[in-house]
């Protein structure tokens, strides 16, 4: 039971990880829009995902290799799951953003964040209710 919680939390939390770093990309994206010669990017959120939780290996995935050396953050993109997004049309200044899309992803992608964060309050929740003592009536 308690095993299944957490690896229930764990992968949430990649996942919760991975949503704001999106958000950050995004965001990025947007500020840029105005910016001549900057491509957009995107994270590629399955692939990421399954890299995150270990379901695929992460080719050229950093390691640590010295006792003294700080382990790789949890979650850490590597290069591959950042792509650059496809432009709808080509811009004068050879600017990549296309605001259209990035406003819907954007709104997409934090939709996706609250309902992830909701759902480890409430796995939280859960599991504490289970833990109070119950008094008989």
């Amino acid at each position: 039971m308690l095993n299944r919680l957490t690896d229930t939390l764990n992968f949430q939390a990649q996942a919760l990880t991975l949503r704001s770093e999106r958000q950050r990309v995004l965001a990025s994206n947007i500020a840029n829009a105005d910016t001549p010669g900057f491509k957009a990017r995107d994270i590629d959120f399955p692939r990421a995902l399954r890299e995150a939780t270990g379901e695929i290996a992460t080719a050229g995935a950093m390691t640590t290799t010295q006792v003294g050396h700080l382990a790789p953050l949890a979650g850490a993109l590597s290069e591959s799951n950042k792509e650059y997004a496809l432009q709808a049309q080509t811009n004068l200044d050879s600017n990549g953003v296309d605001m259209d899309r990035e406003r819907a992803s954007f709104a997409d992608n934090t939709v996706k964040y609250e309902a992830t964060l909701r759902f480890i309050n409430g796995s939280v929740r859960t599991a504490l209710d289970a833990m109070k003592p119950h008094t008989a009536a």
